[in-house]
């Protein structure tokens, strides 16, 4: 992973937030945080890939959701996408579900239910019954913002061609160059 304070990404000379951008490693070196390990096969293809909801929403607590347009989207549509492929509870269901503590929420019904939905206790909050209550320890963390807000034009002093020419320059081998050629003259 890489880390820029948020001093450093206010001066930054490009929009840190530009998807098509790489941060230099030069300027933010990579922290090496674990390994993902793939070691065994699925044993029930359907159970533990097909019904799978990797969501960019559920966070852990004390990470909040940066305002990159791409993940903001990403955290909006891909719920969505879930509800309508898997169900309103498809945070129930053995892939998706949290593996150390059960989710508490007031959701009942719907298909895909494969707890005992409640029980007998109230679907709203607040109520006299002693439900699940929103903790405001797991509030993402506050940002600050300042600026004008409006609908104007992108403007940010980007210049596109730098990335792409030091990847080709710098990065690539003449393999890499030929087949990334290749790969353009195949396709028009």
């Amino acid at each position: 992973m890489q880390i820029m304070t948020p001093e450093q990404a206010e001066n930054y000379r490009f929009d840190i937030l530009d998807i098509t951008k790489v941060w230099p490693h030069g300027d933010f070196l990579p922290i090496k945080i674990g390994k993902f390990v793939l070691n065994w096969n699925p044993t029930n293809y359907f159970a533990e890939v097909e019904q799978a909801a990797f969501n960019p929403s559920n966070l852990v607590p004390g990470i909040g959701i940066s305002p990159a347009k791409m993940l903001q989207a990403r955290v909006f549509s891909y719920h969505e996408t879930y509800i309508h492929r898997l169900g309103p509870n498809y945070h129930l269901i053995p892939v998706n579900a949290p593996k150390h503590s059960p989710e508490n929420n007031y959701q009942r019904d719907g298909f895909m239910r494969v707890d005992a939905n409640g029980g007998s206790g109230p679907n709203y909050w607040p109520n006299s019954f002693g439900g699940p209550v929103p903790d405001p320890g797991f509030l993402e963390p506050p940002f600050e913002v300042s600026g004008l807000a409006g609908r104007t034009p992108y403007r940010y002093p980007n210049d596109d061609f730098v990335q792409p020419g030091n990847l080709y320059r710098d990065v690539m081998t003449d393999q890499d160059r030929e087949h990334l050629m290749g790969n353009i003259v195949s396709h028009l």
